[in-house]
């Protein structure tokens, strides 16, 4: 099942992109990416989930792949949590409920803190591989992969170099026309990263923020929705430590531990990963 693109309008105004797969009217998704990562990044979950009955948005969050870049770099929690609950509220008007919120990484730190924080915007939540607490390793490594090239790429295979020196346990792709959805070509012919350079500015430093331990644990003390959390075994962003943390502040979260995955647990094993979400709904519906 190939998806459709849909437009939305986020928090004050601003044009955000999405995926949607499936048919309005029945149980809604909502699947929000890591930083610097695109509505592409989820494999076949959204195909998988929508042919189950349910219906997918891939998001875009704001200044990532098509969706606008904010206007002075406001990449702020509480901006991106606006996104969320309107888009959110949207799908709920549409399919007669609210969606299930499933968040990677970045994406997962937002739904936490908008079903922790604003309790109206999901009927449940998948985190995926990010919990209250992370290890400083892993997140300097996303933060250095994100800051390096900023002269961009002369060839698409140079960006797929980049990409399997950060990933080396990834087998390195033969076709590399996935890889156009994560990249933009400018008018000077290289190829650049498909989010906005203002996202690791000052402003807009909201993987650095992402760390504020007691705003996340104030969230997950809160959460009054049915949880999954999904962990890669080999993450270097959540330790086994950290997932404990999480199910000792929100005791009612079912856990899933994904073997031979790293951080990027839908990429690295969409099938194991999909399998899981697909249960976790199937039980809550």
């Amino acid at each position: 099942m190939s998806g459709t693109t849909r437009r939305f309008s986020g928090y004050h105004g601003i044009g955000l992109v999405g995926e949607e797969y499936g048919s309005p009217g029945s149980q809604p998704v909502l699947l929000l990416h890591g930083g610097g990562q695109t509505r592409h990044a989820w494999g076949g979950t959204a195909a998988t989930l929508a042919d189950s009955g349910h219906h997918v948005v891939s998001l875009d969050a704001r200044g990532h792949g098509d969706s606008d870049w904010a206007e002075g770099g406001n990449y702020s929690f509480d901006a991106m949590i606006g996104d969320v609950v309107v888009v959110a509220d949207e799908l709920a008007v549409l399919d007669g409920g609210p969606p299930v919120l499933v968040g990677a990484s970045m994406g997962g730190i937002i739904s936490l803190l908008t079903l922790g924080e604003q309790h109206t915007a999901g009927r449940a939540l998948v985190l995926v591989d990010v919990a209250t607490r992370f290890e400083e390793t892993g997140v300097e490594k996303i933060l250095a992969f994100m800051r390096g090239s900023p002269e961009g790429f002369a060839t698409l295979e140079d960006a797929a170099a980049a990409v399997a020196a950060y990933q080396p346990h990834r087998p390195r792709p033969r076709d590399l026309s996935g890889l156009r959805k994560n990249l933009r070509q400018r008018e000077d012919g290289r190829w650049y990263w498909h989010w906005d350079p203002e996202f690791l500015n000052p402003q807009g430093k909201t993987l650095r923020r992402a760390r504020d331990p007691e705003r996340l644990d104030a969230a997950a003390r809160a959460l009054d929705v049915p949880t999954l959390l999904v962990r890669g075994r080999m993450s270097d962003v959540l330790s086994m430590e950290g997932a404990e943390v999480f199910l000792e502040l929100a005791p009612h979260t079912r856990f899933v531990d994904v073997a031979d995955a790293h951080h990027m647990v839908a990429g690295d094993r969409n099938d194991i990963f999909t399998s899981a979400v697909a249960e976790f709904l199937g039980e809550i519906e």
